[in-house]
């Protein structure tokens, strides 16, 4: 028999009266975390260096339950902006109880011609997602509530990439994107550690190969060959982890990486 407290899972996935800010919420995967959220109840604000991109992005979001979706300008490269943009984000929505540290400035070479500064700066991603997560967890903290952060890694911050599967076609997997989201992941875990006593969780979703429109075919034929599953994922098949880690279904679990990949890493 259920104890008298128990919730249903659908109750547990429900993120009705909650506000979730998204970083980066215009892109591939991003615009499918955003609609995730919002189809899951929650009020949902996308972030960008545009707010005009952001704010178009917004307005076209479902709202199962009548909640209210806004932009925000935000760079998190940038620590002047990122308040700014922080601060903007409560001011338009009131309050802020999920952050999802998704955006991403990207370098494209790879490690047989990238610079020592475009090293350097790819590395300031993960300056701004833990600003971000920081801000965000005194922001809770303040109003006496809790929170969760998911923060966007890759399995490229768990396994290096195969070089047969760029050679002839691309250039190879960035080597400063691979220290980027190892990074990204450990330092979830250093977050969810200090922060579990404060009522934030702080968990790590980390994609498989989720190419766009616009990747190389010969690249993602190659691609396929290397994981179980034989196919790309689509960016829907992120939806339900990212809600289960935002929501209170994943209520005890904080420090985690949860990898969608096709199985790629299981071998």
């Amino acid at each position: 028999m259920p104890t008298s407290d128990e919730r249903t899972v659908q109750q547990l996935f429900d993120l009705s009266g909650r506000t979730a800010l998204i970083t980066g919420g215009t892109g591939w995967l991003g615009g499918a975390m955003s609609r995730a959220l919002a189809e899951a109840g929650a009020s949902v604000v996308i972030s960008s260096r545009d707010r005009e991109r952001a704010s178009d992005a917004a307005s076209k979001l479902p709202s199962p339950g009548g909640a209210a979706h806004h932009g925000a300008q935000l760079d998190h490269m940038d620590g002047g902006a990122l308040e700014a943009g922080f601060s903007e984000a409560v001011e338009r929505a009131g309050a802020v109880d999920i952050l999802i540290n998704n955006g991403l400035d990207a370098v494209g070479k790879d490690l047989t011609n990238i610079t020592f500064e475009e090293f350097a700066r790819h590395q300031v991603n993960n300056a701004g997602y833990f600003i971000l997560a920081r801000r965000f967890r005194d922001h809770v903290v303040g109003r006496g509530a809790g929170g969760s952060v998911v923060n966007i890694g890759s399995m490229y911050g768990q396994v290096a990439s195969y070089p047969d599967a760029y050679e002839g076609v691309c250039v190879a997997s960035p080597v400063a994107y691979h220290a980027l989201k190892g990074g990204t992941i450990h330092m979830t875990r250093h977050l969810a550690a200090f922060y579990a006593r404060d009522n934030v969780r702080v968990n790590c979703l980390s994609p498989g190969p989720f190419p766009s429109e616009a990747a190389s075919k010969d690249m993602v034929d190659r691609l396929c060959t290397k994981l179980p599953m034989k196919r790309m994922g689509l960016p829907y098949e992120l939806k339900g982890a990212l809600i289960l880690l935002a929501s209170d279904a994943g209520s005890y679990i904080t420090g985690q990486n949860l990898t969608v990949d096709g199985g790629w890493t299981a071998w």
